[in-house]
């Protein structure tokens, strides 16, 4: 474990190179290789170091973590191309890449909290270093207020169950909560960061205003971690989870259908997929709050699932903008005639995003409506609408895209870099191949 740590540190020095953003990028995609195939896949915490080790599930996040930030230094060739602060720009994202290390690597409930909540400052001092409008100042205070504030109960949670229990060890955690009040104070900050509908404002804001690399990570990992702190935290918490846990799945699933319907409505290419994500989010937190075997495994598929999918798609959105100037709708139609080459990628996307076969999502979505059915008949009703949904969405978002007139102010046919097109098979080439290794996301059996 302490191997990885000691390569990513001794990589910010080299942030500071001249001409470094080769070696950078370069450097983490070993690192994200040497991880893959140096890892020994037990259930059991493994590579023990102090307070830091993993086990099959911060395994996959890690790799995920690893594998978007190596991929956000290649979709951001415009800021070493425009020598925009791009030493700066490397070492916020080795140093959030050492966060995330950290955070899915601890074994003590206090250095996730600390490590969770220091992945928000290179995140938002990406929002608010590289963004592209003056907004992006309201989109930082967003984020940084809805996180702060709702972190802060966990924190005083986590000094009560250190009063009683005497440790806060992930390997000695059992025992169970009694408290209501504490129960609320354990899950709200991971509800908040997943995000939960009605606590999700912050997120389509600061994905509008975030530039490529920033929604990439959000979109990619830091919605993830709401989904890993409950994963771990549910271990206290089984007797008023089964209790109270009905409330949180049904505004979850009435959250992700009216979620879906307003991403039918919006005309900004980046807060349609934001808001598609948050859809996925409410399946996703359906499926932990069961606390059934096949709602974690369920929810821990389509966490990576959704992870590389989003991620590809804000990085189209990304490439056309840096072509048009805009994220409008209005303006980005038509573009088959404008970028031929890349409609296959929107396609291939879009479709993984409405969970169509061979990609990942389907297997994680199959398995989170098996796991809500058997939890409970009525959930049906909102599965069916939000599942027609999603397909919705994802067909307007290609169709309004790549079909139609073309905008009249667009006079030239442009393709695509080669960049551009191996970032984008690196999204799309593991979301559909690791389809063929489903024994990978069985958890716990």
């Amino acid at each position: 474990m302490l191997k990885y740590l000691l390569m990513l540190g001794f990589l910010i020095p080299v942030c500071f190179f001249p001409r470094g953003w080769w070696m950078v990028q370069s450097f983490l995609y070993m690192i994200t290789f040497f991880f893959f195939f140096s890892c020994n896949l037990t259930s059991n915490f493994g590579g023990l170091s102090y307070i830091f080790g993993f086990d099959i599930l911060s395994f996959g996040l890690i790799m995920l973590s690893l594998w978007i930030c190596s991929l956000m230094i290649t979709a951001s060739g415009s800021v070493n191309r425009y020598e925009f602060y791009e030493y700066l720009f490397l070492f916020m994202v080795v140093f959030l890449m050492l966060m995330l290390y950290c955070t899915f690597s601890s074994l003590t409930l206090f250095s996730f909290y600390l490590f969770f909540e220091g992945s928000l400052i290179p995140t938002l001092l990406l929002i608010l270093g590289w963004g592209y409008q003056p907004e992006r100042l309201q989109a930082g205070v967003y984020l940084l207020f809805y996180t702060l504030l709702a972190s802060l109960p966990l924190l005083v949670g986590l000094f009560y169950v250190y009063q009683v229990e005497g440790t806060l060890s992930l390997l000695k955690l059992g025992g169970d909560v009694s408290s209501i009040l504490l129960y609320l104070c354990l899950i709200t900050a991971f509800l908040v960061k997943m995000p939960m509908f009605l606590v999700h404002i912050w997120l389509p804001k600061a994905h509008v205003e975030a530039p490529v690399s920033g929604s990439m990570i959000l979109a990619g990992v830091l919605l993830k971690m709401g989904g890993y702190g409950l994963l771990r935290v549910y271990i206290m918490l089984m007797n008023l989870s089964l209790k109270y846990n009905w409330v949180w799945v049904g505004i979850s699933l009435v959250g992700g259908v009216l979620v879906s319907l307003m991403c039918l409505r919006q005309t900004d290419l980046k807060a349609l997929i934001a808001y598609s994500s948050v859809a996925h989010m409410g399946v996703v937190l359906g499926g932990i709050m069961t606390l059934s075997v096949w709602g974690f495994n369920g929810a821990y598929t389509l966490m990576l699932a959704h992870g590389l999918c989003s991620s590809g798609l804000f990085c189209l959105a990304n490439i056309c903008y840096e072509r048009l100037g805009s994220r409008s709708l209005l303006v980005n139609k038509g573009l088959m005639n404008f970028m031929p080459s890349m409609a296959l990628w929107w396609f291939l996307l879009s479709s993984s995003n409405m969970a169509a076969p061979p990609s990942l999502n389907l297997v994680g979505e199959v398995v989170l409506l098996n796991c809500l059915v058997s939890w409970s008949w009525i959930s049906m009703v909102m599965l069916m609408f939000t599942s027609f949904l999603a397909a919705a969405y994802s067909l307007y978002l290609y169709s309004y895209s790549q079909h139609g007139d073309i905008y009249s102010g667009i006079y030239a046919c442009s393709s695509g870099v080669v960049r551009e097109y191996m970032l984008l098979l690196m999204h799309w080439l593991p979301l559909n191949s690791l389809v063929l290794k489903g024994d990978l996301y069985m958890l716990w059996l």
